[in-house]
């Protein structure tokens, strides 16, 4: 490498280059992100694809020497959300893996470096694509461009569908590529097929791009998609064939007759999906039960156990992280590490639990740490030797009344969202006011930015809190929180705003 580029600081000490030796731990979350293993004919455009969908991409400096990047992102929340979305499924560019970690470096600074200017041209062409005035770079012909006017809509058909496809499935692999408004899916010509509504016609674009022709599952249940002649979806009920996203108030109605019997989890695909990686999603024989291992997942693949450091050992209770996972998925047993207390065992009820936890709690801030989720090499939680020495660290939670899917097609599946400011409270009862509420958060030093009861419903109501830490910190405490009347206040996250 030529001096100028070391006199940059970019490569400082060499510390990206030895720290993936296994043996160190990884680095913290920086928008910088190191990449290994890049093909040598790769392009910049190709690189920078990687990043698109998380959010923009500011900076980029190739080693096609080392076969290496660095893509400094916006922000570190999209670098953050870009990590752990390609952590449990490698992305392939010109079907070779590439490897994605946090740089050691916050920011690139590139300006006095030679063999710069092709980085930057297509950077600048892609600035020009997020305006919609041209396609992407890289992109083949045929794909078109971003028009004005383009629909946000996409019309998807799934061939080959060997095992049932939910709208919760698309809505998982979709969202990955920007916020999905709405869902409307029906059997049309013997074919399962869906319309997908984007808040915008990029994000549909960029989904066709990297989605169209890949399998959700190994060889089966191939994507078709295509641009919708429809601008906008008129949702009547929100069920498992339709949702509207922006209404929690539309009724239920009967919804059309399943294309498949309901399963217990549906397949519910992890949000590991990233362009081009659809394919290594492995189905085994226990998706019948509707699970899913997924090799490559770091850990023992189809595992239930998870593995969640960088904890705060003050204030994490075995009973807090049993609320905070038990919103996506039923948790039999907690133990916070007695020598170590910033790291605890999560076991959930099943490996597709576990994989969904991970994805959505990875990189979220926790009583002021950014929390890390991985599968561990345990396969169980054990429960301390009658007469050792614990102090309460280690729970069984696997008779607990608080578990939200014990009843299989429960409601609560149809209602996972990631963490988010704004909280989806029900169970009230008639006595409790607005104002009630709101202190009621307040006491526990959140604050309240909006409140509003459902219209038709006024056992629930939404309310939106100063920051997602606030409202993952809210969910822990006020959760089965007893309002009196016989009445425990039910918590999760929304998917709306007010």
């Amino acid at each position: 490498m030529n001096n100028s580029t070391r006199s940059a600081g970019v490569y400082a000490n060499g510390n990206d280059n030895k720290k993936f030796k296994g043996d160190r731990p990884p680095c913290s979350p920086s928008r910088v992100l190191h990449l290994r293993k890049i093909p040598s004919d790769v392009t910049e455009a190709e690189v920078i694809s990687l990043g698109l969908p998380f959010g923009k991409v500011t900076n980029l400096l190739m080693l096609k020497g080392k076969s290496q990047a660095f893509l400094e992102m916006a922000s570190e929340e999209a670098a953050v959300t870009m990590v752990n979305y390609y952590t449990p499924v490698t992305p392939h560019l010109r079907s070779q893996p590439v490897f994605i970690q946090y740089s050691n470096h916050r920011e690139l600074k590139t300006d006095n470096l030679p063999n710069q200017a092709r980085a930057q041209a297509a950077l600048q062409a892609v600035s020009a694509v997020q305006s919609g005035s041209l396609a992407l770079p890289g992109a083949p012909a045929n794909e078109g461009t971003v028009l004005p006017g383009q629909s946000p809509v996409l019309r998807i058909i799934i061939e080959n569908l060997f095992y049932p496809v939910t709208l919760e499935v698309l809505h998982q692999i979709f969202s990955k590529f920007g916020t999905v408004l709405k869902i409307i899916t029906f059997t049309k010509n013997n074919q399962f097929q869906a319309l997908l509504q984007y808040a915008d016609p990029l994000n549909a674009h960029y989904a066709k791009m990297a989605l169209d022709g890949q399998n959700i599952y190994n060889a089966c249940c191939t994507l078709r998609i295509d641009f919708s002649k429809l601008t906008s979806l008129n949702v009547k009920y929100n069920n498992d064939k339709s949702r509207d996203f922006t209404r929690l108030d539309l009724p239920t109605g009967d919804g059309q007759p399943s294309l498949e019997p309901p399963m217990a989890f549906g397949l519910s695909v992890p949000a590991g999906l990233g362009p081009g990686a659809l394919g290594p999603l492995a189905i085994t024989s226990s998706a019948v039960t509707g699970r899913m291992a997924i090799p490559g997942a770091g850990g023992i693949p189809g595992n239930s156990v998870l593995l969640v450091t960088n904890l705060n050992p003050d204030l994490i209770t075995p009973h807090g992280l049993f609320i905070l996972f038990g919103v996506y998925g039923d948790v039999h047993r907690v133990k916070i590490m007695f020598n170590k207390k910033e790291n605890a065992l999560v076991q959930m009820a099943d490996a597709n639990q576990a994989q969904l936890a991970m994805n959505h709690l990875s990189g979220q801030r926790l009583y002021g740490k950014v929390l890390r989720a991985t599968l561990s090499k345990h396969q169980a939680v054990q429960l301390p030797r009658e007469g050792q020495e614990d102090q309460g660290l280690t729970k069984d939670f696997s008779n607990s009344p608080l578990h939200r899917f014990k009843k299989p097609g429960s409601k609560n599946f149809q209602n996972i969202f990631p963490p988010s400011a704004t909280l989806h409270l029900s169970n009230i009862p008639p006595s409790v006011t607005v104002d009630d509420l709101k202190n009621l958060f307040t006491e526990t030093g959140c604050s309240v930015k909006a409140f509003k009861f459902f219209q038709k419903d006024r056992k629930m109501a939404l309310i939106q809190l100063g920051s997602v830490e606030e409202a993952i910190q809210a969910l822990i405490e006020l959760h089965n929180h007893d309002l009196g009347e016989n009445h425990h206040l039910r918590v999760s996250f929304s998917k709306s705003t007010i």
